[in-house]
């Protein structure tokens, strides 16, 4: 029997049945379109940091009043809030004037959040942030509209105001946005430009935020001390060279405080690197315990399909007598329904991914990008002939083994 005889006869014998094969799929459907959708949003996480990392650089740093190791427990984020004093423009400065290595770096403040109104309309818990000029070029801030600050609107705190794309569009629905202004806590701002959309993630706008010159931003906003405390981000003069940047950036932060050889840093220093591989040792346990559930249905799945194709022995004794006494050898009867089940449950396997990549679609739009890479999906659908194989062996090798002369005694 050549091949394209056995696929045929095998679809054949999946559409005589109907409803029973719908039914055993469903089980190999919901397998494959949970652990595919589950896997699309891990991918899609995982993309998620790595382009804000990108978004940053790959050659960019941030200083800060804490570290990662600060956070392991309440008794280290109580001593690091006692040791670790905030970020100054001091230290700043000090740095700009001794590093060598060091291309770029600038001062950042952490945000806050504001109702903002223009005329009747107003948006509430909008994320207002104070930034020093070169942080536009240091995070290669995509502007749709206008500009970013400049150093003089900064050191004379002016109310100039960067805004995000959602607050352009309901404050200016008429598409006027530069040299307009909105008030916020009262006091009016004049927008001078406007960033590229970015979308939602989690179901939170990127896009909803305004930034102020860091000195507006301390005048207007009670000062840059606590939940307005400062942080700094830097660039290395070469990519080559980023980790010798970090270092002297280290260095010139320990002289600076007077920290002695034997004193723990009371700063951290976050990393690309350091990021990417926090989140994998905090999300790489979670991430496969998420994946073994949906991975439980595959097996249950192929229990299914084992049942299923036992039954169909049993009911197609006397087919296999017949095919027997007119010469199929017994690898026929065995490839035939070892090939029905690998195809019914790859046939599964497609619909569950289809519907994966349909569910995806509603997640991308209302939480998360979603990603299924292209190796996914042809692992998926090879696993779930895989599975159908297995399952299929021992009904399969039961039907083989069949004689022919009792088989065509089978009512």
């Amino acid at each position: 029997m050549n091949f394209s005889e056995t696929i045929r006869l095998a679809l054949s014998a999946i559409w005589s049945h109907k409803l029973r094969s719908f039914l055993t799929l469903l089980g190999m459907i919901i397998a494959v379109a949970a652990f595919m959708l589950v896997l699309s949003l891990l991918q899609g996480f995982n993309a998620y940091v790595d382009e804000k990392i990108a978004g940053i650089g790959s050659n960019a740093f941030t200083i800060r009043r804490f570290s990662f190791d600060d956070f392991k427990n309440t008794d280290t984020i109580a001593e690091a809030q006692r040791r670790n004093k905030e970020l100054t423009f001091e230290e700043l400065e000090y740095i700009r004037e001794r590093s060598q290595l060091i291309g770029k770096i600038g001062a950042k403040a952490l945000p806050n959040s504001a109702e903002i109104k223009r005329g009747t309309e107003s948006l509430k818990d909008v994320m207002v942030e104070g930034f020093e000029p070169v942080i536009g070029e240091i995070e290669n801030i995509d502007i749709a509209q206008g500009r970013f600050f400049t150093n003089a609107e900064n050191n004379n705190s002016v109310r100039v105001a960067f805004i995000g794309s959602e607050v352009a569009d309901k404050l200016f629905p008429d598409g006027n946005v530069l040299g307009e202004e909105f008030t916020m806590r009262g006091i009016p701002y004049r927008v001078i430009g406007v960033q590229t959309t970015k979308g939602t993630v989690f179901g939170q706008s990127q896009d909803l935020f305004v930034w102020l010159p860091i000195q507006t931003y301390g005048s207007n906003f009670g000062g840059l001390t606590r939940g307005r405390g400062l942080y700094f981000e830097g660039t290395a003069i070469n990519p080559k060279l980023f980790d010798a940047a970090v270092d002297e950036a280290r260095t010139l932060m320990r002289v600076k405080r007077r920290l002695s050889s034997g004193e723990k840093d009371n700063f951290g220093i976050l990393t690309p690197d350091a990021i990417a591989s926090l989140r994998d040792s905090i999300l790489k346990p979670i991430f496969t315990v998420i994946l073994i559930v949906p991975a439980i249905s595959l097996v249950v799945g192929a229990i299914v399909i084992m049942n299923i194709m036992l039954v169909a022995v049993t009911e197609r004794t006397k087919e296999i007598g017949i095919r027997k006494s007119l010469g199929a050898r017994q690898t026929d009867v065995l490839r035939q329904f070892l090939f029905e089940s690998a195809t019914l449950a790859a046939i599964g396997g497609f619909i569950g991914l289809g519907i994966a990549k349909l569910l995806g679609y509603i997640v991308t739009h209302y939480l998360i990008q979603t990603v299924i890479p292209w190796w996914a999906a042809v692992v998926a659908i090879g696993v779930s002939a895989a599975v159908g194989i297995l399952a299929g062996i021992f009904p399969a090798w039961k039907a083989a083994r069949l004689d022919p002369i009792e088989a065509l005694r089978a009512d």
